[in-house]
């Protein structure tokens, strides 16, 4: 397995980027602006949220990826910018034609990202002013200003970056910012991540790696079960680190490279989780066990098809997102309930078929369900463990060929209500 090391300089961690945050007066502290500059054209991939009702940006940036170039990434927090019909569309042409104008570069080659409020009108006056300062402080020493930038109701900035050692002793280095903690529900939350990288890479091989490494890092997060109009996870590459241009993710250089992606991902996937509005804990959901309906397999393979790792696995991950999306479930987390009849339940209403008297269910390392009835734990002592900052749930349903997935979610408090009946005022 490829080694990486995490390394500091988050999304310009990586040769040849620069970034900056600014306070525009979108939102009433704090940056709400940010801005990612690569010095020379890049490789541009993104994957979107499949959410019908889709902001600008993402409609607009599904177009300007064909082209498979990008020279920046800009974005607003605290605006959504999503169905405000035409003037919707020319405001997210502006924002980008401003950086395009100030960094000397076609206006399609700048990728834009809002998040917010959905259904407001975009202040230009204001992100121009936050444009004009990102472009005049760009500055590749950190990512923080940029990382806050993106926030909206996130406690925290979210950053990491990784460093993989190629052939021929080529170093590249992967750097991410993300933002998430409500309406977290990717199916590609109000997500956003974007990442960068020194390696020089095939667009199309590029673009089927963020896909995979998505599918099992930002789309296996649910924080409350709700999709954004937003979700957007761009990355660019921009070839300074000198390395032999990965053409493949079945070479060693593509191996090495998509692991490192995929962690940098895993990272900032769970960091979202984490900081779930008004979480207490990071929770773990992992299901084992589950094969495939064999009538689906057999129908496959009576047409010379092969069920993909993501195929077969997606079975599993829809019992792991029915209990991870049970606001029983994360209730009793919150309130330390070693309530397993709950996540039974939840497995029950799945849409997979399972005996549940097969099914065993451990929760924070305490086997409370196995062979159709409870065992015989000590609710005492597993309250105390579901204590934790990071609590497990593993379930499973024991089917021959099955496959396994993990979700990561968090409890429902009481802060998740009052922020989110607050937030729109």
């Amino acid at each position: 397995m490829a080694k990486f090391t995490t390394i500091e300089g988050g999304v310009v961690a990586a040769k040849g980027f620069r970034c900056a945050g600014a306070h525009a007066g979108i939102k009433r502290k704090r940056n709400d602006v940010a801005l990612i500059v690569s010095d020379v054209d890049a490789v541009a991939a993104g994957v979107f949220t499949q959410n019908v009702v889709r902001a600008h940006c993402v409609i607009a940036n599904e177009r300007r990826i064909l082209g498979g170039v990008a020279r920046a990434i800009v974005c607003n927090s605290g605006n959504a910018n999503a169905c405000n019909g035409e003037d919707g569309a020319s405001d997210d042409a502006r924002m980008a034609s401003l950086v395009a104008e100030r960094i000397g570069c076609n206006a399609d080659h700048v990728l834009t990202a809002s998040t917010g409020v959905i259904g407001v009108a975009l202040p230009l006056d204001r992100i121009e002013k936050g444009i004009e300062a990102t472009c005049a402080s760009l500055q590749s020493a950190n990512s923080d200003g940029a990382a806050e930038g993106i926030m909206t109701t996130d406690t925290y900035p979210k950053a990491f970056a990784v460093e993989v050692e190629l052939s021929g002793g080529h170093t590249v280095r992967i750097g991410a910012i993300a933002k998430g903690s409500g309406m977290i529900a990717p199916n590609m939350a109000t997500m956003l991540c974007f990442v960068t990288t020194d390696a020089d890479i095939e667009r199309d091989t590029l673009q089927a790696m963020l896909s995979r490494c998505s599918w099992y890092t930002f789309n296996s997060v649910s924080v409350d079960g709700d999709t954004s109009t937003n979700d957007s996870v761009l990355v660019l590459a921009n070839g300074q680190a000198g390395n032999t241009k990965i053409a493949s993710a079945a070479s060693a250089d593509g191996a090495a490279f998509e692991t490192a992606l995929y962690n940098v991902c895993l990272h900032l996937a769970k960091e979202i989780a984490r900081d779930g509005e008004g979480a207490t804990k990071l929770v773990e959901v992992v299901v084992r066990g589950v094969a495939p309906p064999g009538n689906l397999v057999r129908t496959w393979e009576a047409n010379d098809k092969t069920l993909s790792p993501e195929q077969r696995a997606s079975f599993a991950r829809s019992v792991a997102k029915t209990v991870a999306n049970s606001n029983l479930v994360k209730t009793a987390l919150f309130g330390n309930d070693p309530n397993w009849g709950r996540i039974l339940a939840a497995v029950g209403r799945s849409g997979v078929k399972f005996e549940p008297s097969a099914v065993e269910i451990t929760l924070a390392g305490h086997k409370v369900y196995a062979s159709g009835q409870p065992t015989k734990f000590n609710g005492y002592v597993v309250s105390e463990a579901l204590k934790a900052k990071e609590v497990t749930i593993e379930i499973d349903l024991h089917q021959d060929g099955g496959e396994q997935a993990t979700v990561w979610t968090c409890d429902f408090s009481y802060d998740y209500v009052k922020i989110n009946a607050e937030y729109h005022t």
